[in-house]
């Protein structure tokens, strides 16, 4: 925010206050801003059409009340993800309904993330796991035995996306996530 003055005399800008629109408002946004809101509301349907087939394929295959938990790995800390943090959320809980364990609800949901340690991430886990850790990070928790006794880690249901590839909710951020999650739940197409 201390830059927009210095940004203004390079080009116009405009600032959007994140989470004050959900994601698919913003792409309507920005597609009125360039005089293209009916390619973003084109684009948005496709997404909410595509979404919610895919949600209804998963639930075929694994029940209609299949879990998911998405959980962020840091370099000294563990998140767990409510409906709307980026890193596939919104396509997750939102655009294709697939349950949230209790008590990532009871915890995650209202403030978008919950810290946590890794001896309670069982208690977190869902019948599926996306798991976001940066490239460069280390994976020393994954040789846990507490990490190893998860049973969607046992199932091999874990799917690992990239921190810095998914931190945002854009339209090509979000194809790319739909693709890891088509093959993650779905195998590879």
């Amino acid at each position: 925010m201390k830059n927009l003055e210095e940004l203004g005399k390079i080009a116009p800008t405009v600032v959007y206050t994140w989470g004050k629109l959900d994601y698919l408002e913003q792409q309507r946004e920005i597609g009125k801003l360039l005089n293209k809101e009916a390619e973003a509301q084109q684009w948005i349907d496709a997404f909410k059409q595509r979404t919610a087939a895919m949600g209804q394929e998963i639930k075929a295959k694994f029940g209609d009340d299949v879990s998911v938990t998405v959980f962020e790995a840091g370099p000294k800390e563990f998140y767990v993800l409510g409906n709307n943090w980026a890193r596939g959320t919104e396509i997750l809980y939102q655009a294709m309904g697939l349950a949230m364990p209790e008590k990532v609800k009871q915890d995650a949901l209202g403030p978008g993330y919950y810290t946590l340690s890794q001896e309670v991430m069982p208690e977190y886990a869902g019948d599926f796991i996306v798991l976001s850790r940066s490239a460069t990070g280390t994976n020393e928790f994954m040789n846990s035995e507490i990490w190893k006794s998860i049973p969607a880690v046992k199932n091999n249901r874990v799917i690992e996306i990239d921190t810095e590839s998914s931190s945002y909710s854009d339209p090509i951020t979000l194809d790319y996530l739909m693709n890891i999650f088509r093959d993650g739940f779905l195998g590879k197409q």
